[in-house]
């Protein structure tokens, strides 16, 4: 799974990999949680556009504005067919942009969170689908991101890791007019491209109100 994660940049930065000219206020963050409002890119309706969303999937049919814990992922395997995702991979996918994420590693009785990024220290996204809810006035939109088996880097700290989409591929997965699941499920795979690496950090980042660079920084120099 894919439960707490980074987003430092320039707006400039964004917007050029992103292709967006509206970029919201985004302040630095270091650990971004669950339930939180997260920045996402999705297609608007006068192209790309940045906006933030709730970090938690609330499907169309949900009765109350109420998120379970584990819609914040949702499986590369069965993302198209489950009825809380499966609409929203037809027809609305996103792009969440991070320069990291965190996991953590069972270590006998403990578990020790790690923190991965690109070897750059580059920006790139994670795949993800959003939804929008309404009942009467109250509306809500709000965002999942998709999650697969670990690559090389990954599998010793834990066996899921988020999709992470090549620029290349933005505008596919962005498209809401691309029904070929064939081909999007083929980018929902381990990343193997732009070198990765990893580093276990404090237990700083266990608890969300800590969002400070010190969450990122290797364990013993923080």
């Amino acid at each position: 799974m894919c439960g707490r994660f980074s987003l430092a940049t320039l707006p400039n930065t964004l917007a050029r990999q992103f292709g967006v000219m509206d970029i919201p206020a985004l302040p630095a963050r270091y650990n971004i949680a669950p339930s939180q409002d997260i920045a996402v890119v999705r297609a608007g309706t006068g192209g790309r556009e940045c906006t933030l969303l709730h970090w938690g999937l609330v499907p169309a049919w949900s009765k109350e504005p109420k998120t379970r814990y584990r819609t914040i992922n949702a499986r590369a395997e069965t993302v198209a067919a489950k009825p809380a995702y499966r609409d929203a991979f037809r027809r609305r996918r996103c792009l969440v942009p991070a320069t990291g994420f965190y996991e953590w590693q069972q270590q006998g009785d403990t578990r020790v969170p790690h923190y991965i990024c690109m070897q750059d220290g580059g920006l790139f996204a994670f795949a993800g689908l959003w939804e929008h809810w309404q009942q009467g006035e109250r509306t809500l939109d709000s965002c999942t991101l998709i999650v697969t088996e670990a690559n090389r880097l990954m599998a010793p700290i834990h066996a899921r890791m988020p999709v992470i989409i090549a620029p290349p591929q933005y505008a596919d997965w962005l498209d809401p007019g691309n029904t070929d699941r064939e081909h999007l499920q083929s980018l929902l795979v381990p990343w193997t491209a732009t070198p990765m690496e990893a580093w276990p950090v404090s237990r700083l980042v266990n608890n969300p109100r800590h969002d400070s660079a010190r969450c990122m920084a290797r364990a013993g120099d923080d």
